[in-house]
Parts: C-alpha cells; structure tokens; sequence
C-alpha cells in the first residue's frame, strides 16, 4: 500500500520544546532502520526543514518538539534508534534499548535506503518484533525507501518495497530527504494523524466502559423482596 496523498498542506511552526506531559498528552512515535539509512536526517529535516548530511555515530536521541499540525498544536516525542540489529560487539545492550523504545512508541517508520540492499531486509525483522510488542495491527508502521535522490547507486527497486510493504500490511513511500522536505513531512505528517485517531478511538472506548451500569446482583431481586416482608411484619 502506497502512502495516501495529502489533501492539505502541511504547516510546520512554530517549533518550541515540548514541556513534559500527562501521559497521552503527546504522540510518540519511532525510528527505526539500519545503520546509515538517514533517520536522524529525517527527523531534523521534519522537525526544521533543514538538511544536515553528515551526523555522528547515532546513540538515540529523543526530540520532544511542539508543532503546528492541520491547524492543531501537536506535542510530538520522536526517538531516534542506533542502527545495531545484527548480532555484533555490545549488540545486546542496544537491543534491550531498541525494545524499550518499542514499548514505549506509539507509531513507527522503518526506514531503509534503496542504495543498501541489506538495509532493506533488516526491515522484516524489525516490523516482526514491533508486531511481538505491539499485537494490535492498528498500530501504525509506515516503511520508507531513503535516498529516493541516488538512483545511479540504487540496490533496491520501488517495486521490492511496495512489495514487502504488503506483504507486511503496512504502507510503504519512497523520498529523498535531502530533495524533498514535504515528502518527509507528508510521512511523519500522517502517522501523527495515524496516532492521534488510535489515541481519540480509546479514549471514547473507556468513556463508554465507564457509563456502563454495573450488572445486578442475579440475588438481588429476592433481596428486594425479603426487605419488604421484614417491613410489613414490622408494622403488623
């Protein structure tokens, strides 16, 4: 499944901190891919319309930002993730970090670059464990082909993503997030919009729970009726 056009423009101000919330208060979302994709680029590119190309050694960072949403104020947490998912030196650390940060996400982009074959089949393993965490399907994932710009070095067609995306269940895009800002902001655009219907959706779920009546007691109507004889006894 492709990622649905957008109707409308996206509008990205002002960018501020986001003080920290009551829970649910905002909408946390993850990014998750192999080493080199671009998913810090991503990120700073969503959050600033800026494009940095080169960035130290990821160690997950956490970009808490409030943003101007389909004319919504928006409290957005994104978590950066390491690009360790092969078995490797210190691997086992980043991996219990990896499933904290799955835990706690509420919708994901598993991002690969079409110029890295292998990045690309490491994003099966990751969906598999996000879907382990999170059994629910209507948790978001979105899978995004990076550096849609090198088509000279590309190593993984459109058609192997949209493929894979399918298979999966999930929606697939290609972008180039150095040549394309608004395709960046079309993705984490709709998995904000993804989140906050799931977020809406049970919160009317346990309204509804809550106005339910508590069931009688199946004894209660004898009850009832074994009061009413005390009474009358009582007056005779």
């Amino acid at each position: 499944m492709r990622l649905p056009g957008m109707s409308q423009p996206f509008l990205l101000a002002p960018i501020a901190e986001c003080p920290p919330g009551p829970p649910g208060a905002q909408v946390r979302l993850a990014v998750l891919g192999a080493r080199g994709v671009g998913k810090s680029a991503m990120i700073v590119r969503f959050l600033t319309k800026r494009f940095i190309g080169d960035y130290e050694p990821n160690t997950g960072n956490l970009y808490s930002r409030l943003v101007h949403l389909e004319g919504d104020h928006v409290a957005v947490q994104i978590q950066d993730t390491p690009g360790c998912i092969q078995v490797q030196e210190d691997c086992v650390q980043v991996l219990d970090s990896l499933s904290r940060c799955v835990k706690w996400a509420e919708g994901f982009l598993l991002v690969y670059s079409i110029t890295d074959y292998s990045s690309y089949q490491s994003v099966r393993p990751l969906y598999q464990h996000i879907r382990k965490v999170h059994p629910d399907a209507r948790t978001p994932v979105i899978i995004v082909g990076n550096k849609a710009d090198l088509l000279h070095a590309r190593q993984v067609e459109a058609k192997e993503g949209l493929q894979l995306a399918n298979e999966l269940g999930s929606l697939f895009l290609e972008i180039s997030t150095s040549d394309d800002s608004q395709g960046v902001c079309d993705v984490f655009q709709y998995l904000c919009k993804e989140v906050s219907k799931l977020q809406h959706a049970g919160s009317t779920d346990r309204r509804r729970s809550s106005i339910i009546p508590r069931p009688k007691s199946p004894n209660m109507q004898d009850l009832k009726r074994r009061f009413k004889q005390a009474l009358s006894s009582k007056v005779k």
